[in-house]
């Protein structure tokens, strides 16, 4: 049996847990980015361990309004949340109340995927029913959106990139060749057919 006693859990019973430590495990210093339900989540597996051994995991109704609290804070800032919920802080709560927050987390999580997939339903749902819209540019759109979704990937935008491989000599040769008409350009310019001498454009004397 848990009593409470100015804020002080106490049990009347004691239990004998036989661990075996593992050696060699890095131990951390508290890493404020760990998210609160990871915690939680840590800490309930815990606790189900200890309520093999005799620990009383029941709520009270004390229990109930710290995971209520803990909820609402995650659900309205989780980053916020998880960084003021320090192992420190988390150790002070009663085994009941982190198995509850655990609970009402991981059902919050669901919840989340669950509403995303529904409104995914929906929005292709609307699509469908647009595609006989009476307007052809509405019907148009319609289908291109369905078409982009990514499990039908119809009209999703892809990039080919193509590389052609060459030798170390060929790219040197190409190069090389580059670099000669830079350095001695052509004296005669063939353009639309008719051969124009440079040199002769430029004013400038073959002998000189």
């Amino acid at each position: 049996m848990v009593q409470r006693h100015s804020g002080l859990t106490t049990c009347d019973y004691n239990m004998t847990i036989k661990l075996e430590p593992e050696t060699g495990v890095p131990l951390f210093d508290d890493d404020p980015a760990v998210d609160l339900s990871v915690r939680a989540r840590a800490a309930k597996t815990t606790a189900l361990e200890l309520a093999e051994h005799g620990l009383e995991l029941k709520p009270s109704k004390e229990d109930e309004d710290v995971a209520a609290k803990l909820a609402i804070a995650y659900a309205d800032d989780p980053e916020k949340t998880s960084k003021k919920a320090t192992n420190k802080r988390m150790a002070n709560l009663t085994p009941a109340s982190l198995v509850l927050t655990s609970n009402i987390l991981t059902e919050f999580g669901a919840s989340v995927v669950e509403s995303a997939v529904s409104v995914r339903h929906l929005v292709t749902n609307k699509l469908i029913l647009e595609t006989e819209n009476p307007d052809p540019r509405v019907r148009i759109r319609a289908l291109e959106l369905l078409g982009k979704i990514s499990d039908v990937g119809l009209f999703a935008e892809k990039s080919e990139v193509t590389v052609t491989h060459q030798s170390t000599d060929d790219l040197k040769a190409k190069l090389r060749k580059k670099l000669e008409k830079l350095v001695n350009p052509a004296d005669e310019v063939t353009l639309d057919g008719e051969v124009i001498d440079v040199d002769a454009e430029l004013g400038v004397s073959k002998d000189a």
